[in-house]
């Protein structure tokens, strides 16, 4: 059985939400586990493994957007403060990194609104010699704080079936 191992930051629980969605339609073909970013090992070993994330400044958060996120209700712990995907994403740069990778993230969908937390962990992956064999995908809230929007994780149980369909078939 494929081995997947989830890993996500997420900051007012909207995209903790998804990660156990896109688990859940993983899990008929695949062995998965979710982690928080800031208890995820920095050698990971699974078969495929699934970076989410929020999209904080139209990209991967950072030190000063979590602190922001926490001003504004965030619950996290202090570890979680400190330890986002980008530091995640740069522990890994000196490890093998397993055969397949997808990112997602949560974002603000708003015509005209750049960015995705999904993206940009993609392209630092790719930068760091590793190959990335699906496209990110976004998942979306109504605010920052979210809910997420009606929908969004049903989309993601659909998603993490399609991840796992592709990456079984491997």
């Amino acid at each position: 059985m494929t081995r997947v191992l989830v890993v996500v930051e997420s900051m007012f629980g909207n995209t903790r939400q998804v990660a156990d969605a896109v688990a859940e339609g993983m899990r008929p073909l695949c062995d998965v586990e979710v982690l928080d970013v800031a208890s995820a090992p920095v050698a990971p070993t699974p078969d495929v493994l699934v970076l989410g994330g929020p999209t904080h400044g139209f990209s991967m958060s950072r030190p000063s957007t979590r602190a922001d996120a926490v001003k504004r209700g965030a619950t996290v712990s202090q570890r979680s403060r400190t330890i986002g995907m980008r530091e995640y994403l740069k522990s890994l740069r000196h490890t093998s990194y397993p055969m397949v990778v997808a990112t997602f993230d949560t974002r603000i969908r708003k015509h005209g609104v750049p960015g995705s937390a999904a993206a940009a962990a993609r392209r630092r992956l790719v930068r760091s010699g590793t190959r990335v064999t699906l496209p990110p995908e976004s998942f979306f809230v109504s605010d920052i704080s979210g809910p997420l929007l009606p929908g969004e994780l049903g989309r993601a149980r659909a998603w993490g079936a399609q991840l796992a369909t592709a990456t079984s078939a491997r």
